[in-house]
Parts: C-alpha cells; sequence; structure tokens
C-alpha cells in the first residue's frame, strides 16, 4: 500500500471540510478573511507603514483600515503617502476582492440552494393536531373540501399532504381546482408516505389524523402496508394513540393490517363499498339523495349522544324523546353499534345512541314529555313479498362479481342479470356453480354498451334496473369517456321508449362526475367522491366507520324509502311524531320522508327531507314515501 503523503491528507481534509455545505464553506471563509484582516493590520503597525500626512497608526486603527479596503475595492484610489503602503493596501484590496467575490457565490449559490429546498418541499413542518394526508389522488379534490366544512368552526385547522408528487404542481393544482378555503390551510410536502424520515417531516408523530390514500390500481396494497409500517414505528408524541384512516383496495390484506396497526386503524374497503352502494342505489329511487346527505357536511350528519335522562328507558321511548334530532341505533359500551335496535332494548348507562343531527352544535338534551300522536291516522299495512327484478349490467370491471353476489342477497327468487361487456363468452364465466347464487340467474352477451345498436337490441323496457360500470384497466378519462356514451345512449332510448328505468352510473374521476349529472336523482353518477366523504366523515369521528359499515351491509338493518300508506293515511296533514311513531311500531327508525313531486327539483333536495322537526306537520300524497332504517 503506498504512503500517504502530508499533500494528500491535507487535501483529504479540504475536499471533507468542502463538502459540509453552505454554512461551513461561509464560516471557514469568514475566518480565513478575518486572520488576513488581523494579519495585515499587524504587517502594516510593524512596519510603521501609513498614508501620507498621519502618524504611524495604532493595531486597531490599521485593522480598521485593512478591512475597510477588503470590503470596499474604491477605498484604494484614497491611499497616498509612501509607495510601500500603497502597494501594500493595493495587496489588501485584491485580497478582499478574492475574498468577498467567493463569499457572494457561496451566499447566492447557498440561497439557490435553500429555494430549490423550499420549492421541491423538503422543509420540516412544525405543527400539532393537525390533519396529514398521504398520498395524491383525484380524492383530494373532494376530502379537503369535505374537512374544510367539518372544521369551519375551528380557528385554525391545518391539512398536510405528503407526495412523491413535485411541491409546485401540487400547489398550483390545488389553488387551481380549490381556490381560496377560510380559516385552512394547505401544506403540501414532497417525499415518500412510506419513509420514515419523509413522515416525519410533516410531523406525523403529533398529528390529529391521518388518511392514507390508495390508488385503486394497488390491489396487493403493497405500498398502504409499507406506509402503514412506518407510521406505526414512529413513537407518538401526544398522549392520543394514532387516528389512522386507510382505503383498503384487497380485503385478503385486512389480516396484516389489522396486526400492525392494531386499534388505531380505521379501515374502508373501497371495492367491496363501492359494489354495495351500486347495488342498494340501483334498487331505491333517491335513496343516492339520501345518502349524499348524510355522507357530506352540508347538511345532516350522524353524530354519537351520550343521554343520562334517557338510562333505563327503552330504545322505542329515545326515537320519541327529541324534537330536532332523528335516533337510528345505540353504541353500546363496548363500543361496538347497533342500528335500529329492538324496541324494548333499554339505554344501560356508558352507552350512547347514534343521532342524525344538522351540525353538532344543534344537538339538545332529550325532551321528556308526551308527543302529540294521532293515533286515529296510523295504519301498519304489510305489503306483499316482492317480485322478480331484472337487472341489467353494461360493462365489466373486478367488481362485478362481488355486485351479482350481492344483488343475489336483496332480490326475490326468479331474478335476472343480464351482463354486456365486450369479451368473448367463452372468456367470462357466470356459472351458476361458480357465482353460487341462490336467487338469481344470470346471463351475458358479447357486445360494446357503447354503440347504439347493441343497447337498441336488448329491449331496455324489460328491465327494471340499469348499473354501468367503468373499466378500471382504463386510464380514469378514458373510461369514464366510454361511460358517458352509454350513459347518453341509455336516457335517450329510454325516454323514447317512455320507460321509467333506475341507472346508476359509475364515474371513476369526480371532476367527470357534473357531465353525467343530471336533475333526476335515479340516475346516480358513482364515483371515488362518495369515498373521499366517507373518509372525511371517519376522519372526524372514527366510530363512524362502523355505522356505515352496517347501514351499507346487506345483514341488519339498511335505509328504505317505504310508501307513505303502509305508516299512515294521507287524508289529511300529520306531524313527524306520529310518522316515527308508526315506524316504532313496524320496529322500525323513521328518519325522513320524500315528496314525489319534488322529486326533479334540484333546489329542495329532490324532495328528499332529512331529520324534520317532529312537531311540523306535512301533508302528505300516495305518491310520497317514508325514509326508515329497516331489516327489510
Amino acid at each position: 500500500m503506498t504512503k500517504i503523503t502530508i499533500k494528500e491528507r491535507l487535501r483529504y481534509k479540504f475536499d471533507s471540510f468542502m463538502s459540509r455545505g453552505t454554512a461551513a464553506l461561509i464560516g471557514g471563509l469568514a475566518l480565513v478573511c478575518l486572520i488576513f484582516i488581523l494579519l495585515m493590520g499587524v504587517l502594516i503597525n510593524v512596519a510603521n507603514l501609513a498614508p501620507e500626512g498621519s502618524d504611524r497608526l495604532n493595531l486597531l486603527e490599521a485593522v480598521w483600515s485593512v478591512l475597510m479596503h477588503t470590503i470596499d475595492a474604491g477605498a484604494v484610489t484614497g491611499a497616498t503617502g509612501a509607495w510601500s503602503f500603497r502597494l501594500f493596501m493595493l495587496l489588501v484590496t485584491f485580497g478582499g476582492i478574492f475574498g468577498v467575490s467567493i463569499l457572494i457565490g457561496i451566499l447566492s449559490s447557498g440561497i439557490d440552494t435553500k429555494l430549490e429546498s423550499l420549492r421541491q418541499g423538503r422543509s420540516r413542518l412544525i405543527e400539532k393536531n393537525h390533519i396529514v394526508i398521504l398520498g395524491w389522488s383525484h380524492q383530494v379534490f373532494t376530502l379537503i373540501p369535505e374537512l374544510a366544512l367539518a372544521n369551519a368552526n375551528q380557528p385554525d385547522t391545518c391539512i398536510v399532504i405528503l407526495s412523491e408528487e413535485d411541491k409546485v404542481y401540487m400547489d398550483e393544482t390545488l389553488q387551481k381546482v380549490l381556490g381560496k378555503l377560510r380559516r385552512i390551510r394547505i401544506v403540501c410536502r414532497n417525499g415518500s408516505p412510506s419513509n420514515m424520515t419523509d413522515l416525519g417531516i410533516v410531523s406525523i408523530q403529533t398529528a390529529r389524523s391521518i388518511v392514507i390514500l390508495n390508488p385503486q390500481n394497488d390491489q396487493d396494497d403493497t405500498k398502504l402496508v409499507k406506509t402503514l409500517l412506518a407510521i406505526t414505528n414512529i413513537p407518538r408524541a401526544v398522549p392520543q394513540p394514532y387516528h389512522i384512516v386507510l382505503q383498503v383496495q384487497n380485503p385478503k390484506s385486512l389480516d396484516v393490517i389489522q396486526l400492525i396497526g392494531r386499534n388505531q386503524v380505521e379501515v374502508v374497503l373501497t371495492q367491496e363499498l363501492i359494489s354495495r352502494i351500486l347495488v342498494q342505489t340501483s334498487r331505491q329511487s333517491g335513496l343516492s339523495v339520501v345518502y349524499m346527505d348524510l355522507l357530506d357536511f352540508n347538511g345532516n350528519e350522524i353524530y354519537f349522544k351520550e343521554e343520562p335522562l334517557l338510562q333505563g328507558k327503552t330504545y322505542g321511548n329515545a326515537l320519541l324523546a327529541y324534537n330536532n334530532l332523528a335516533v337510528i341505533g345505540i353504541k353500546h359500551s363496548n363500543g361496538k353499534i347497533k342500528l335500529n335496535p329492538p324496541q324494548e332494548k333499554p339505554l344501560e348507562p356508558g352507552e350512547q345512541l347514534v343521532v342524525i343531527s344538522e351540525d353538532d352544535r344543534t344537538i339538545k338534551g332529550a325532551e321528556i314529555t308526551h308527543p302529540i300522536i294521532d293515533e286515529q291516522t296510523i295504519q301498519i299495512t304489510q305489503r306483499n313479498p316482492d317480485s322478480a327484478e331484472n337487472t341489467l349490467i353494461l360493462g365489466w370491471s373486478n367488481q362485478i362479481y362481488q355486485i351479482i353476489g350481492l344483488m343475489d342477497q336483496y332480490v326475490a327468487p326468479g331474478s335476472n342479470i343480464t351482463v354486456v361487456a365486450e369479451f368473448p363468452e367463452a372468456e367470462v364465466n357466470l356459472a351458476p356453480e361458480f357465482l353460487g347464487t341462490k336467487h338469481l340467474t344470470v346471463q351475458y352477451f358479447q357486445g360494446d354498451p357503447t354503440e347504439r345498436q347493441v343497447l337498441e337490441k336488448l329491449q331496455i323496457t324489460d328491465y327494471n334496473h340499469v348499473i354501468v360500470l367503468c373499466n378500471s384497466e382504463l386510464e380514469p378519462d378514458q373510461a369514464d369517456g366510454k361511460t358517458l356514451v352509454t350513459l347518453i345512449y341509455l336516457r335517450d332510448i329510454a325516454t323514447r321508449c317512455n320507460h321509467k328505468i333506475q341507472i346508476v352510473t359509475e364515474i371513476l374521476d369526480p371532476r367527470n362526475q357534473t357531465l353525467a349529472q343530471v336533475a333526476r336523482p335515479d340516475d346516480f353518477v358513482l364515483s371515488e367522491q362518495i369515498i373521499s366523504l366517507i373518509l372525511a366523515q371517519i376522519v372526524q369521528h372514527k366510530d363512524l366507520n362502523a355505522v356505515f359499515a352496517d347501514i351499507f351491509d346487506p345483514e341488519g338493518s339498511e335505509i328504505y324509502l317505504k310508501p307513505v300508506t303502509d305508516y299512515v293515511r294521507v287524508s289529511d296533514p300529520v306531524n313527524f311524531y306520529t310518522i316515527v311513531e308508526a315506524a316504532k311500531q313496524r320496529g322500525e327508525s323513521a328518519i325522513g320522508y320524500r315528496s314525489q313531486a319534488d322529486a326533479n327539483n334540484i333546489a329542495k333536495f329532490y324532495g328528499v327531507v332529512i331529520n324534520p322537526k317532529k312537531d311540523q306537520v306535512i301533508a302528505l300524497t300516495n305518491q310520497d314515501s317514508i325514509i326508515v332504517l329497516a331489516e327489510n
């Protein structure tokens, strides 16, 4: 091995010093300049050099003179006296020019580096009790406004986005789409959500809640699992545990997610949830409007209320105990949720009521009174079992088998589903033994749903419901474009045939949703927007995840719109207390009504009224509906 020379050691130390960054370079240069100034000042003093007409300079004056010539190159023109003094000060000036030039270059480079760092969004965030969104997708454009509405009564709410997208791009896009949001600060940072160092940049350990967005193409949830591992390995800096809300595409990922996150995570099964909503809204006119009212923060929301005055009273008593709240269930002391429990179920200590209210500030205490109920108006009618239904599914997606399985749990025996897609029949397996259906028969027809001739051949008048699916394997714009073409043709054919049909449309990109919407609630346009609304609700109240899981589950109680004549006579106006009592006698929880006269009036929310005041007198007709939570 060659012996290392002193020159090589010095070069290595110099290279190491130069690589330390701007602050070290500025400090080193300042030290060199200081030594140079002091040395030159001492030499002037020792050599007895002085300008013309001046006595010998003392050490302090000599140092000051050197400093002025170092900083100001023009000062050399004022140097007079002996040529030795002039030449010496010229040398000092050259040294100053050299030192100052390097210093300016270092400062300029350092400022550029800092600006580039700020532009890249790599500076550390100093926040507490903020909301962190990990990842970037179209959902942020729905999620952030909903969080802004939910926190409108807070003086200063910070929402932080950490994504691998460029910070400038995120800032400009959010400003363009959302504009200025009152009382909300949006901060973007560039980094990997699965990198612990990058998570530290957004102060993940002090966040109030965390949302992990999961792209639809991540079917194995690998990035999500890595992100969750990174978060849970960062010690919490506040007493409260992490509140993490995450999207999961594959149900098989649930086990590992629960092992990692335990009680700190709230999981939203995206594909399963969309399938459930597609099926439920396709079967009931106006149900989509009810869901949107409950899910966004503009109308009514679901809250939890502890009510000591009602302890020992039954759930049936609680239904009539509030004028301005709709009671829909009970949260047990162990945290489990039961919607529309048996009417005789008593409210025990530690239990809370699940209620619907316009705002948390409008929630008032129970009113232990005797509400006015018109017993003479109540008429309990039990209808015949539902008849067989015909459903048409246009398009193909990964959810289709799940949709068919869910539909089978709702429909009457003898019902039929026809699936139309471009794949050859040999590539599609819709055999009964594979699907495991009990009430449904499934047929397949090969054809392109975007072609009018194909739709004309299907005889739309034979179907009760139509579901239009997006191909998730295509780019969102391309998939949505095909869906919009199909929807336009469908509406035109149905109008020409004078056939009232329920159409539920899936849109992938929320920005395309407005293009498909019309003033008909039956044409419900489903997109990731509804997932964003659910995420926002769970971010604010983690227990709502269990409530939504129960509402959208085929088992247990769900939301139905049932004929008003099943509850009361419509010959005279009736207050909502009477309707709640009628629903109670049927083992149901009434939460509102729908006026068919306003079914196409967007200004009146398509006739849907959630949580009306119970003492309000309502004039109903035979075409109107009561909105209830019921078993079926």
